[in-house]
């Protein structure tokens, strides 16, 4: 096999990884990277024709949003993926396509896409064109998967992003008998000082903060990943308020953020077992708590914009790179009761890592809106930390070789050097090719 980075190599995004077999040419997903300026992979048209089929880890545009200007191209080949993870799709790439409307992408794509889907299973193997290739769990959100592809001789892992922590829709990653000659490893949170704490005590540092703002009149600003983080803040906040723990307040949610709650529902099966017993058993669905209040009109928007009363909002997008969070934050950043909280990665460019780094203003359609309200950041992060990617590798049988990817570049770095010299391993470029 030989294998060809055609994005995330040295950066967060655009994830799109070529394997070449001897009959087989596929991409292991198919990205776009979000921020100032919108960036695909380098896949042109000419390698693209060459494509016997893609398979995606999951549905977060950095690894799936690529999908529609390579159908619009032309491209014909299936998709392979899970149910979640299509379903998912389907929400996250039409709300992509609606706010960004990118060139080239032609109307009714996303419809077209789905007669290209193929469904799979976990550890079900499959061929490619007499590449074998079976996806197992991954932990990072509903449907994520982690690759194997094996040619008869070599065996490849690739992580996708992957989360070792239970949590509260998930179980961590699948991690027995993994066996492969070569890993391909996210490393988001690899460097040195990527090191979370406990979540238990990050949640309740959270809700003491939210409690606070409550108590002195203000509202919660939580933008987040509408597939996966929202629904994990979601049900946290909900246990909270049922416990006593936070007082009972609306938690509002807007975006895209309702939909993947109800694919979610529809896909429990997919979710912890604790989660489907408490539904099943208890008729107790958490998905359907009566703290959760869908903003589903203007005139709601402009009550929960005014904090009357003061409540969460959970919406979209997670970095501030667009999405209902632009709107709420024009209205109530200027309002010092308020408060912001980040709970996922800030990619390099965003307006959620300015905001982490200090500005006090920022740039939102046409205007400047100055930044009042406190802004905070918990790590409640669907990705592994460094020393859960680093018991990871170490469990993987006959290993020799691992390529590190999807980290910035210093992080990927630290993690490298701190496997030392007990496997092959490289940082590699974006359009370098490697065999293995």
């Amino acid at each position: 096999m030989r294998v060809t980075f055609l994005g995330a190599a040295g950066e967060v995004g655009r994830s799109c990884i070529l394997v070449k077999g001897e009959d087989a040419n596929i991409l292991l997903d198919a990205g776009i990277k979000l921020g100032s300026v919108e960036e695909y992979p380098t896949l042109d048209e000419a390698l693209l024709k060459e494509i016997d089929a893609v398979v995606v880890t999951h549905a977060h545009l950095d690894h799936s949003g690529y999908l529609p200007h390579i159908y619009s191209k032309g491209f014909k080949g299936p998709v392979y993926a899970t149910k979640p993870t299509f379903e998912l799709i389907n929400v996250l790439v039409s709300d992509y396509l609606k706010i960004s409307n990118p060139s080239g992408v032609k109307k009714g794509i996303v419809q077209q896409m789905q007669h290209h889907y193929n469904i799979v299973e976990y550890h079900k193997e499959f061929g490619i064109k007499g590449l074998k290739v079976k996806m197992v769990p991954a932990g990072h959100i509903l449907g994520s998967a982690m690759i194997e592809v094996h040619d008869g001789r070599n065996r490849l892992l690739y992580t996708g992003d992957v989360n070792f922590r239970t949590t509260k829709l998930l179980d961590p990653a699948y991690t027995e008998r993994l066996a492969a000659d070569t890993l391909i490893t996210e490393s988001t949170y690899g460097g040195d000082a990527d090191i979370f704490p406990s979540e238990r005590s990050v949640l309740n540092k959270m809700a003491m903060s939210i409690k606070e703002t409550l108590r002195s009149g203000g509202s919660i600003l939580i933008p987040s990943f509408g597939v996966g983080r929202a629904q994990e803040v979601m049900l946290v906040l909900d246990d909270y308020m049922r416990s006593g723990g936070l007082p009972t307040v609306p938690i509002y949610t807007d975006g895209m953020v309702n939909k993947a709650l109800r694919i979610h529902r529809h896909n429990v099966i997919y979710c912890r077992d604790e989660l489907q017993k408490r539904i099943l058993l208890n008729d107790d669905d958490p998905f359907k708590s009566r703290n959760f209040v869908p903003v589903d009109t203007v005139q709601l928007r402009r009550q929960v914009m005014r904090g009357n009363p003061p409540g969460i909002i959970v919406t979209t997008s997670g970095m501030l790179t667009g999405g209902p969070i632009l709107r709420y934050m024009a209205h109530m950043a200027q309002n010092e009761r308020n408060k912001l909280i980040l709970v996922g990665y800030q990619a390099e460019g965003t307006r959620g890592r300015a905001l982490l780094e200090g500005a006090r203003s920022l740039s939102i359609g046409e205007r400047n809106v100055d930044i009042k309200l406190a802004v905070e950041k918990y790590s409640l992060s669907a990705h592994a930390d460094r020393p859960q990617l680093l018991h990871f590798i170490s469990r993987i049988k006959g290993l020799r070789n691992i390529m590190i990817v999807h980290g910035e570049p210093e992080k990927s770095r630290q993690l490298m050097l701190s496997l030392g010299r007990r496997y092959n391993t490289t940082v590699p470029l974006n359009l370098e090719s490697l065999s293995i």
